[in-house]
C-alpha cells in the first residue's frame, strides 16, 4: 500500500479488495484509510476468488487506466507517471505492461524480469512474458473481453491479455522497471499447490488458440519457441545470465515504508 500512495500520483483511484482477511489486514488499512481520508475505498465483501474480486473493484472503477498488486508485492517510484505517459503514446494499446524485479520473502531482490512481446501461438507455446505487477489495461479494452475470468485460479492476468490478442486489441511492452514481484513459499507461485490445475489451464489456452489439443510434437516446438524467444529478446537473455553473477544492485526498503 505504501508503494501505492507513495507515487503522488493526484488522479488515482485507490480501490482495496479485503474478501475477510483474519490477520492484521483490516487494521493496516484502516491506519493507510486514517492517513490518507478519502483516497482509499474498501470493497470488504466475500468473493469466489481473486479474479471476482478484482472484477467487483474494476466494475466500480472510474479511470481509464486499471492495475492491480496483490499483497505481497510493490510498484516502483515512477510507475505511474511512466504507464499514465506509454498509455497516451499507444492509444490503440488494450494493454500496456513493462518489466520488474523478482524479490523473495524478506524484500531482498534475487533477478530481473523482463517482459517480452506477445502473440497469441507464441503464448501457448510458452514464449511469452508479460509481468502482471507491471502490466496495466485500458478500461474499454477490459470491459470489451468481460474482464478476468472467475473460473481460473491460476493464470487470470495471463488469459485476459490472451483473450485482448485474440479479438484484435494490441499488447504493448515497453522497456523500464515498474514493479517488484516477491515469490515465496506460501504464495501461489511459490507453492505450486495448483500446479496440476495451471497445466489443464494452459491446455485450454492451447485449444481456444489452435484449434487442437497440444501433441507430442508441440513439446519438442515449444522448446524451439522458447530458444527462438531468447534470440527475439537478447536484454532478458543477457539479464539472465548476469544474474546468475550478480544479484540486481537494488534497494527496496524504503519502498515498503510510508513516507
Amino acid at each position: 500500500m505504501a508503494s501505492v500512495v507513495n507515487q503522488g500520483w493526484s488522479d488515482l483511484e485507490y480501490l482495496v479488495v479485503d474478501p475477510g482477511s483474519s490477520d492484521e489486514t483490516p487494521d493496516i488499512i484502516r491506519r493507510f484509510q486514517e492517513k490518507y481520508p478519502g483516497k482509499i475505498v474498501v470493497i470488504a465483501e466475500p468473493d469466489a476468488g481473486p479474479a471476482d474480486g478484482l472484477n467487483k473493484a474494476f466494475a466500480r472503477a472510474t479511470g481509464d487506466l486499471f492495475g492491480y498488486l496483490n499483497a505481497d508485492d510493490l510498484y516502483l517510484p515512477g510507475c505511474f507517471g511512466n504507464a499514465a505517459a506509454a498509455a497516451e503514446k499507444h492509444p490503440e494499446a488494450g494493454a500496456i505492461y513493462a518489466d520488474g524485479y523478482k524479490a523473495d520473502v524478506g524484500g531482498q531482490i534475487t533477478r530481473h524480469v523482463v517482459s517480452t512481446g506477445f502473440s497469441p501461438k507464441r503464448f501457448v507455446y510458452g514464449g511469452c512474458l508479460a509481468l502482471q505487477q507491471s502490466t496495466f489495461y485500458r478500461k474499454d479494452a477490459f470491459r470489451a473481453v468481460g474482464g478476468f475470468n472467475l473460473q481460473n485460479r491460476t493464470s487470470w492476468d495471463a488469459e485476459i491479455l490472451l483473450e485482448m490478442a485474440l479479438a484484435g486489441r494490441p499488447l504493448v511492452h515497453v522497456a523500464g522497471y515498474w514493479s517488484v514481484f516477491r515469490i515465496h513459499a506460501e504464495s501461489i507461485t511459490g507453492s505450486q499447490r495448483f500446479a496440476e490445475e495451471s497445466r489443464k489451464t494452459h491446455a485450454r489456452y492451447f485449444q481456444r488458440v489452435m484449434g487442437r489439443e497440444r501433441g507430442r510434437l508441440d513439446r519438442a516446438k515449444a522448446k524451439g519457441v522458447r530458444a527462438y524467444s531468447l534470440l527475439l529478446e537478447p536484454r532478458g537473455a543477457a539479464l539472465r545470465i548476469l544474474d546468475r553473477v550478480r544479484k540486481p544492485a537494488l534497494d527496496i526498503t524504503d519502498h515498503l515504508h510510508e513516507h
